[in-house]
């Protein structure tokens, strides 16, 4: 650990906690215009070592950044994962193969992306939760949408984990929504620079999930999939849309592709709207090659917002999902809480 970044993420925390005391009048108003967020120290935990992309400074450097903007710091807290829950989506033995991934002395839970550190299982297991907490309080009228920035783990599978992944909190709330709550028609729609492969072919035969993933040309990034013929399988033909973006394309790029993807998800008049708003698409993001500004999220997250509020009630969940540069995240995030305000 460098003594930089030591004194960087040291910066980043005070900052963020110096926000929560700071900006109550701000907390107040979120409240009132219906958007709970979702940020605590220990949802923060998800990450992996310093030098590891997802590192456990990005929801501060978030928060930081929120403060700056006089904007909203989180309203609500964090909550772990039953193990029941995470079987809504995922398998038993995969759930059982992560609480046993330190006693067995895993090193990583895949080719190496998602590394076994120290209370893996309740960090990823408290992204989940807090997901359903977010869940939760919008269906018992507490706020009318959501934004988690530490969430949005799209590339996890039912049985195994990928891509920084452990848990799909995603496809966890569209499991608990039908299962739990009787919602069906459900869209999610995924702005991240990797296609959203984890919630994608979960739901490839289901015609009740609508999905709309705008992300850089599978020829060139990870996971490689999300090819543009890919619109669903058997009865669900139809209800699934990818766009690929060549490397390099910006926000004319991506603002000429959005009526396409906004009239997709609007032919289903959906019930509840996810939206993982990851912020690697922005320009200098050091694995992703688009070249976003922040207008882009703030383009969709108030879009979206509109969508939900003509079909869904309002009701909709936003997560942070990917983004390595931190100031591009805590840019395009804050674009996205200010949207969801309205």
């Amino acid at each position: 650990m460098s003594r930089i970044g030591f004194s960087r993420r040291a910066f980043l925390r005070r900052t963020a906690l110096a926000a929560l005391g700071l900006l109550a009048p701000a907390l107040r108003a979120a409240a009132e215009a219906g958007v709970c967020v979702y940020a605590d120290g220990a949802l923060a935990q998800y990450g992996f070592a310093a030098d590891h992309p997802f590192g456990t400074d990005r929801q501060a450097a978030f928060l930081a950044r929120a403060a700056t903007e006089a904007l909203v710091p989180p309203t609500r807290g964090s909550r772990v994962a039953r193990r029941a829950e995470l079987l809504h989506f995922h398998t038993a033995p995969y759930v059982d193969r992560v609480a046993g991934a330190e006693g067995a002395g895993l090193t990583a839970l895949d080719g190496g992306d998602t590394p076994v550190v120290p209370g893996l299982y309740a960090h990823a297991a408290t992204v989940a939760g807090t997901a359903l907490a977010g869940l939760e309080a919008i269906l018992a009228g507490a706020c009318t949408r959501t934004f988690q920035p530490i969430g949005g783990l799209h590339h996890a599978g039912r049985d195994h984990a990928a891509g920084f992944c452990v848990f799909n909190d995603p496809g966890i709330v569209i499991e608990a929504l039908r299962k739990v709550h009787g919602i069906e028609r459900i869209a999610y729609v995924d702005i991240d620079a990797h296609h959203g492969d984890g919630v994608f072919y979960a739901f490839e035969e289901d015609p009740q999930i609508v999905i709309a993933d705008v992300h850089q040309d599978h020829r060139t990034l990870f996971p490689g999939t999300g090819r543009a013929e890919e619109t669903g399988l058997g009865a669900a033909r139809g209800t699934k849309l990818n766009v690929e973006l060549p490397p390099w394309s910006g926000d004319a790029a991506f603002f000429a592709a959005w009526p396409r993807v906004l009239a997709h998800v609007e032919r289903f008049e959906p019930e509840f709207v996810l939206l993982q708003a990851g912020a690697d698409g922005l320009k200098g993001d050091p694995i992703a090659q688009l070249d976003y500004t922040p207008a882009v999220h703030a383009r969709v997250a108030r879009d979206l917002s509109a969508l939900a509020d003509r079909h869904a009630h309002g009701r909709l969940m936003a997560f942070g999902g990917g983004g390595y540069d931190r100031d591009n995240l805590a840019r395009a995030w804050c674009a996205v809480v200010r949207a969801l305000r309205g």
